[in-house]
């Protein structure tokens, strides 16, 4: 970490002054952020998140945060004595799973989260997918990988029906930062547990969002030889989807991603959460601290 009180204050004038263009750029633009793994765990990273989103709400750009929560629930489910059951990496979700799902992400991460950002001079509202009927949902059919014509229970796990953002609009307009949790509901008012990337991505799209944001636990997207790749096209994704090279848990975030970037988000970032202010770093520098891909 460089100790900043010994940049001179004409250097410091010069580094703010460079972040200007990008000002101009994104203001009244909307920037979805998916917020998850090492920068929601550690808590000097968790403040500079909470700074970042506040200086973007401030310079004029509106970010709406969709957060993760992976490693929370697992703890709540331990606590409980429930082991996790996964078919092909979903998490099965029962309907005692899925309390636990809805009280851990929508009650103490978000709550959490809303804190940090309040803390840290904004103005934070919490929402799932229930409130304003953002979130609609239904059973995900999940085909097994080997065998096509034969489907998976995974339990109350949602596939997105449709978003209605009209209520993170509302919240926008009068400079509050949504941050949303992504539980869904259906048409008997049942509760889904939604992938946090897919929501992101899809509601960077029905927000007609300049960006998509996704904080992860690796530098970006990497080619074979480890190499970080700063900037793609829908297109060399595809390929690399086709060539193998990206697999795993990257292939829902990457999938998500691709398809924002196809529908009409500018562009989306997939950066490195583990480094201080990465997200300022991204947006507002010409620094690349990750992968950016453009819709063309």
């Amino acid at each position: 970490m460089t100790d900043i009180t010994t940049i001179a204050p004409r250097d410091k004038a010069e580094i703010l002054a460079q972040a200007l263009p990008y000002i101009r750029k994104f203001h009244g633009k909307t920037m979805v952020i998916k917020y998850g793994g090492n920068a929601m765990t550690d808590p000097e990273l968790q403040a500079d998140f909470a700074e970042d989103v506040v200086l973007l709400k401030l310079v004029g750009i509106n970010p709406v945060v969709v957060h993760g929560g992976g490693p929370q629930i697992e703890a709540a489910l331990k606590r409980l004595g429930k082991s996790g059951q996964f078919i092909q990496g979903m998490r099965v979700t029962d309907a005692e799973t899925m309390e636990v799902v809805e009280w851990v992400l929508a009650g103490e991460v978000q709550q959490d989260i809303v804190g940090l950002i309040n803390q840290a001079g904004g103005k934070a509202v919490g929402l799932t997918g229930r409130d304003g009927g953002m979130i609609r949902a239904r059973k995900l059919r999940m085909a097994d990988k080997d065998d096509p014509a034969t489907f998976h229970d995974i339990g109350q796990v949602g596939d997105i029906v449709s978003v209605d953002p009209s209520v993170v609009k509302a919240l926008q307009d009068d400079a509050f930062i949504p941050v949303i949790s992504p539980i869904g509901f259906g048409e008997e008012n049942e509760s889904y547990n939604i992938n946090a990337d897919v929501v992101a991505s899809k509601l960077a799209t029905v927000l007609g969002a300049e960006k998509l944001v996704l904080l992860t636990n690796t530098p970006g997207v990497l080619n074979k030889a480890g190499e970080l790749l700063v900037d793609l096209t829908a297109r060399e994704i595809d390929e690399l989807f086709a060539d193998g090279t990206i697999s795993g848990g990257m292939l829902p975030k990457i999938a998500g991603a691709l398809d924002a970037a196809k529908s009409g988000v500018n562009a989306v970032h997939i950066i490195d959460g583990r480094v201080p202010h990465a997200m300022l770093l991204e947006i507002l520098t010409e620094q690349a601290f990750g992968t950016m891909i453009r819709s063309h």
